[in-house]
């Protein structure tokens, strides 16, 4: 019992230890005035929250170590039981959470009378913040139950993901769901949260694994791997939150911002501590001593930034995050003043940087770079036109979600047009054919233990059933045109335009999409089903019409798609918002038709090439054995003219 114990006591003394100082310092549990709901609601709040994160970054980060470092076996049973532990302290504590949180906003103390039911009903479904609660602990519940019936890797990753994907209402619920720059403070969290709890219960699953007997060199070099990309992603994550928060320089006098910088030190620390294990302890893993300690001590230093960040949460900005004043409509609907009028000049210099889709662009660049790297160390060749496509398509991303289009795309149907087009049918074009499955499969080295690390992940989706059916060239032409009609004739436009999550999944899906219908028609990667070329061409064409028809739709259509929100912005530029989307309908028929023909002849070159080569092949083969396939079938001819006639 005490060998376990001397895993948990660091963290929860160390976290308890940085919440308290958090709110003292920060005036985070100070008594109000009227409405204050008294000294156990006041500390237990922050408390119970403290618990709440530090559970949920268990089940995220046991599960994390459980798919990616640990092969199946006493060490991961055993990871896998203190995760679901975690899960069901996480479910219950958000229960808690959520009753403390409520007791705060009616600023009572907790009282159970007669016209409680009634209140807290009204509470968790009809305001915003009930309903992400609620949100929050069912996926709590779901990831736990998953988990607990789980036996097979499928199982821990749908948990995984739902643990994951509980961050949004976290996001949501805290400062950023008020803030003036509600994407990029939500975006922020969202990754701060996931990988904070990845780097904190990925470095407690890792020390449970180990002292269950699991390979302390796998576990520790496979983990640091982790470690290193949290450790940057929590480090780029806070510092943007901190510039919403903060905005000065002078304002990291305030008690927020010391918290702030306070908080950015133990990162530091633990950025050199990471440096430590990569340099130092895991190259000479055999012979170092005090190794379970050393993780230990980081444990603490982890439990000590989530105590931090619990009382940062509850302390105020120095700037204020909610918009004052009279408002614009655009304000109201997007938070975000309406842009200067529309010109080729200011789609180049409005931003409004979307952290998550930066992040992936930037991130799998680097590894993809690695991995070009890393075939060459060797001696293997790879394209430099992949390379050079990979690049492309990235920086194309990263102006379609953060530049001038992804501004002007929430006032302009038109400006929303292009970046859809761009993301269906360019985008998709440079990621296909820089042959990032290919790449996965040659640079990453195959584990032989029973893990999995993110080349088994990686080929394991691309090669599996599901994938296999959306990839087959009929479904995916089918998914590409018909997500023309269904997302803007259905409540799908309205929740990807109006909401932060439904705009992410927007993009995703235009991304999905395209790649799979791209991968089907030039592919240069391995895939299970190949249409020959003729069928390519077809649904090309086939689709070119689908494009045309949703273009002349839009062209001559008379009513606005989204008149609550395209047509309430109350610009007094450009064309009206009827007009406009009329342009928009011009642009997905004719900028939209621009990639197909050149799909079309992308396809038509591989046709050209690949019979070249199949005849290459076949020349090659009558070199080899005297060309005995000609003679056969000249030997077959000289035999059917041989046959006496027929009798009539």
């Amino acid at each position: 019992m005490r060998r376990r114990l001397v895993v948990w006591i660091p963290l929860i003394v160390a976290a308890s230890v940085g919440t308290w100082f958090a709110l003292s310092f920060g005036g985070g549990a100070s008594a109000g005035g009227l409405d204050d709901a008294g000294d156990l609601v006041r500390w237990g709040t922050p408390y119970v929250k403290m618990v709440v994160s530090l559970s949920g970054a268990l089940i995220i980060g046991g599960l994390g170590i459980l798919l990616f470092v640990l092969p199946p076996g006493a060490a991961a049973q055993r990871v896998q039981t203190v995760s679901l532990g975690a899960g069901i302290v996480w479910t219950l504590s958000l229960v808690a959470y959520t009753l403390f949180t409520y007791f705060t906003v009616i600023g009572t103390a907790p009282t159970f009378d007669s016209g409680f039911d009634e209140n807290f009903g009204f509470f968790v479904f009809a305001t915003d913040l009930g309903q992400l609660l609620m949100i929050a602990t069912g996926m709590a519940a779901v990831a736990t139950t998953v988990l607990a019936i789980a036996r097979r890797f499928f199982g821990l990753a749908v948990a995984f993901l739902v643990a994951v994907a509980s961050a949004w209402p976290f996001a949501e619920m805290s400062h950023s769901g008020a803030t003036t720059n509600h994407a990029i403070a939500v975006n922020s969290l969202v990754l701060h949260i996931v990988f904070v709890s990845l780097w904190t219960g990925g470095l407690v699953a890792t020390i449970v694994a180990m002292r269950a007997g699991a390979s302390r060199l796998d576990a520790l070099r496979r983990y640091s791997s982790i470690a290193l990309l949290s450790i940057a992603i929590v480090a780029i994550t806070g510092v943007s939150s901190a510039l919403i928060r903060i905005g000065t320089i002078e304002n990291l006098t305030t008690e927020y911002g010391i918290l702030v910088i306070l908080k950015a030190l133990g990162v530091v620390v633990l950025a050199l501590l990471g440096v430590r294990w990569r340099r130092a302890i895991i190259p000479h893993l055999e012979s170092a001593r005090g190794v379970v300690g050393f993780a230990l001590c980081e444990t603490a230093i982890l439990g000590v930034i989530v105590g931090l960040a619990t009382g940062l949460a509850r302390t105020a900005p120095p700037i204020d995050q909610v918009a004052t004043g009279p408002l614009t409509p655009a304000e109201i609907l997007t938070g975000r003043p309406l842009p200067a009028e529309w010109s080729w000049t200011s789609a180049f210099t409005e931003w409004n940087i979307d952290l998550i889709w930066v992040l992936f662009a930037v991130f799998t660049t680097l590894f993809y770079l690695w991995g070009v790297r890393r075939l060459s160390r060797r001696g293997d060749a790879w394209p430099i036109h992949r390379t050079l496509n990979w690049i492309g398509a990235m920086v194309v991303l990263v102006y379609t979600t953060s530049g001038g289009i992804a501004v002007y795309g929430q006032f302009l149907f038109s400006a929303h047009m292009i970046a859809h087009m761009l993301l269906t049918m360019l985008i998709p074009v440079g990621i296909v054919l820089s042959a990032p499955v290919t790449l996965v499969a040659r640079a990453i080295e195959v584990r032989h233990d029973g893990s999995r690390g993110m080349r088994e992940w990686f080929l394991g989706i691309v090669q599996s059933r599901w994938v296999g059916l959306v990839g087959q060239p009929l479904v995916s032409t089918v998914i590409f045109a018909l997500s023309l009609m269904v997302f803007y004739y259905s409540p799908l436009l309205s929740w990807a335009s109006t909401t932060h999550l439904g705009h992410q999944w927007m993009t995703l899906h235009f991304l999905l999409s395209g790649y799979l219908f791209v991968q089907a028609l030039i592919g240069v990667d391995p895939a299970p089903h190949r249409a020959s070329y003729p069928i390519r061409l077809i649904l090309l064409m086939a689709t070119m019409g689908f494009h045309a028809f949703f273009g002349l739709s839009l062209m001559t259509g008379e009513s606005l798609l989204l008149p609550e929100w395209f047509g309430a912005m109350g610009r007094t530029w450009g064309d009206s918002p009827l007009v406009d989307q009329q342009v928009g309908g011009a642009i997905a028929w004719g900028i939209g038709e621009l990639p197909t023909l050149i799909l079309a002849g992308m396809v038509v070159l591989s046709w050209i090439r690949s019979d070249a080569r199949e005849a290459k092949r076949m020349d090659r083969q009558a070199t080899r054995d005297h060309d005995a396939e000609l003679q056969d079938y000249n030997a077959m001819l000289t035999r059917l003219d041989s046959r006496p006639p027929r009798q009539k």
